[in-house]
């Protein structure tokens, strides 16, 4: 069979790349807390219904969710919730954080292939009030098979998202010099950033480096501000075809790319057993995608959006992405480098340790609110910001542009 003359014959001619295909058109959130005081479901459903009225959308426009796997709301549920008659897409990505650009990355697919025509991404939890993800304290027994690694630490105490990052953390220290007040520095930028923000938890409640240094041990080397708050609250954001999405309300924020990566020997927090722990080889191969699915490079990028979940690895993105040398990020966030003002600032709104933790979906939004020029701290002539999802287990990330 000439399966060349079949494609050829396709009516739907499908690009390489997923390249400014598609755009965000729509961004929601509920307020962040630590006690919402309503149902997660409830959460889901506010914050996709602002989403849709954000892209001055209707429900019944929307035909298509994507979610994380941990998400609690299922999707028909919240459909019901806001009258979206029916859904001719749906998907789930696993990994916890890691999740939270690929819901993009999915719902461009799906769009620019025409499996939906506008897409619905949402987390929404009571992280805080609810089940803590910090706390070790276990969810419903996995699957044998993703059990496995918990064999060999769990039995040593070693059960907190604290704990496994600080494995890495005194590895990194150890080979490139890097010191505890290098990673209060992140901190103290992220709570920089949230102060002047009125929807962060932090907002007018900025910290010194001397107050990071002094804050309680965690897991040595981490402190308590080197840990990202626990929040209450949902997120959502609508996907469409680019030249759909500028017939909407709100100016689009592009697609450049988008990707999902995961390495050699890859656990979910606890891949110790690389040859080398001072990396994260996984955000490495998402970065090399970005640059070559985009045609830009780090130096095209006015601000960045770092998963902040825990300050040592802000570093070791920084240098898995390109923007500086392996090692070398202790220089380059010195100086307010990552400050409003600086070369990159890093979470203009305060990231997670700053703003709320919503599994790094709330950073999406403010990158589509630096693209539009809305941000409350917003940064000069944003033409592309890239956004990082979680680290420690396999990611993904995105480069937005303006359109």
């Amino acid at each position: 069979m000439d399966t060349s003359a079949v494609a050829a014959a396709s009516p739907m001619s499908v690009s390489p790349t997923l390249k400014d295909q598609a755009a965000i058109v729509g961004i929601g959130a509920t307020e962040f807390s630590k006690k919402s005081g309503r149902s997660e479901l409830q959460l889901a459903v506010e914050a996709v219904r602002a989403a849709i009225t954000d892209a001055g959308l209707r429900p019944a426009d929307i035909d298509g969710m994507v979610t994380f796997a941990q998400e609690s709301n299922p999707e028909i549920e919240v459909a019901r919730g806001l009258g979206i008659p029916s859904l001719t897409h749906f998907s789930r990505i696993h990994y916890g954080g890691g999740a939270a650009c690929a819901t993009l990355h999915q719902a461009a697919m799906a769009v620019a292939t025409g499996s939906a025509k506008a897409v619905v991404c949402y987390r929404a939890f009571n992280e805080r009030s609810g089940r803590r993800f910090g706390s070790g304290q276990q969810p419903p027994r996995p699957p044998p098979g993703a059990q496995i690694p918990t064999h060999w630490y769990a039995p040593f105490g070693l059960v907190t998202p604290a704990a496994w990052v600080a494995m890495f953390a005194c590895r990194y220290m150890h080979e490139y010099g890097a010191t505890s007040e290098d990673f209060g520095r992140v901190a103290v930028a992220a709570r920089k950033h949230a102060a002047t923000n009125p929807k962060a938890w932090f907002y007018e409640r900025p910290i010194t480096l001397e107050e990071h240094q002094s804050s309680r041990w965690i897991v040595e080397p981490l402190h308590l501000l080197d840990c990202c708050q626990e929040s209450d609250g949902g997120v959502a954001l609508v996907v469409t075809r680019t030249e759909r999405a500028r017939d909407l309300a709100q100016p689009p924020a592009l697609i450049r790319a988008s990707a999902q990566g995961s390495s050699l020997d890859q656990e979910v927090m606890t891949s110790y057993y690389r040859d080398d722990i001072t990396g994260l080889p996984e955000m490495g191969l998402v970065g090399r995608q970005l640059w070559e699915h985009s045609g830009v490079g780090p130096a095209d990028v006015q601000t960045a959006v770092i998963y902040d979940h825990f300050t040592p690895f802000v570093l070791t993105q920084l240098e898995e992405l390109g923007f500086c040398d392996r090692g070398e990020a202790r220089h380059f966030i010195a100086d307010g480098n990552i400050e409003l003002g600086g070369a990159l600032p890093l979470n203009p709104h305060g990231g997670q340790l700053g703003e709320a933790y919503i599994h790094g979906m709330n950073g999406i939004c403010e990158a589509v609110r630096q693209v539009r020029g809305t941000a409350v701290n917003q940064v000069d002539h944003v033409e592309h910001v890239l956004v990082t999802a979680g680290t420690g287990v396999p990611t993904s990330g995105l480069l937005l542009g303006v359109a």
